[in-house]
């Protein structure tokens, strides 16, 4: 082998090794601005969590608000409500055993697992029937004292837990939590 095969070898692993980093680095640039377009917009990302003022609800209320495109029932219960609720284990629920509450999905679907403070009081919910998406409506409606989906026959109880009907799940619990006594935190 001569000294000009030996550097014309040299050469040709320069210029594959430089070919691949090249083509590489542009398949990067031309991949990034696909996998960006993924991520959420700027006003999803301002709206992922939001503080709802709740001093004015008061028993046997509750508040809707919009949180992320979906209506979020936030319910102040009544002692009776609350003892409704609690006077039914999660074995007795016909449909959905689980709490579906989103800061621990591993729960029981009893109602200490699906509210917001050891009391019982204050309920927070995502208020989409969970068979098609629909608004179930509240205020002691349905057989169950809770809420009813009209669209479909979904029955919810004082709990927000499917009792009857088509829906699969019961009513799904954000992410949610106590900031000071009158201020709820969604996300």
């Amino acid at each position: 082998m001569s000294h000009a095969e030996d550097h014309e070898g040299t050469r040709r692993d320069f210029l594959y090794y430089a070919t691949a980093g090249a083509g590489a680095v542009t398949a990067g640039a031309a991949v990034w601005p696909l996998v960006n377009q993924m991520n959420p917009s700027a006003d999803v990302q301002a709206l992922a969590s939001i503080m709802v003022d709740v001093s004015g609800i008061e028993p046997g209320t509750q508040l809707t608000v919009k949180w992320l495109g979906k209506p979020v029932f936030i319910r102040r219960r009544t002692q009776d409500e609350i003892d409704a609720a609690r006077a039914v284990t999660a074995d007795e629920l016909p449909i959905d055993k689980m709490s579906q509450n989103r800061n621990n999905m591993e729960l029981d679907a009893s109602d200490e697992n699906r509210t917001l403070d050891e009391a019982g009081e204050w309920l927070v919910m995502i208020g989409v029937c969970t068979h098609l998406g629909c608004v179930p409506i509240g205020d002691g409606a349905g057989d169950f004292g809770g809420w009813f989906c009209p669209c479909h026959g979904s029955h919810y109880d004082t709990s927000g837990r499917i009792r009857k009907g088509p829906a699969p799940e019961n009513l799904w619990v954000p992410v949610a939590a106590f900031v000071d006594d009158s201020t709820i935190k969604l996300g």
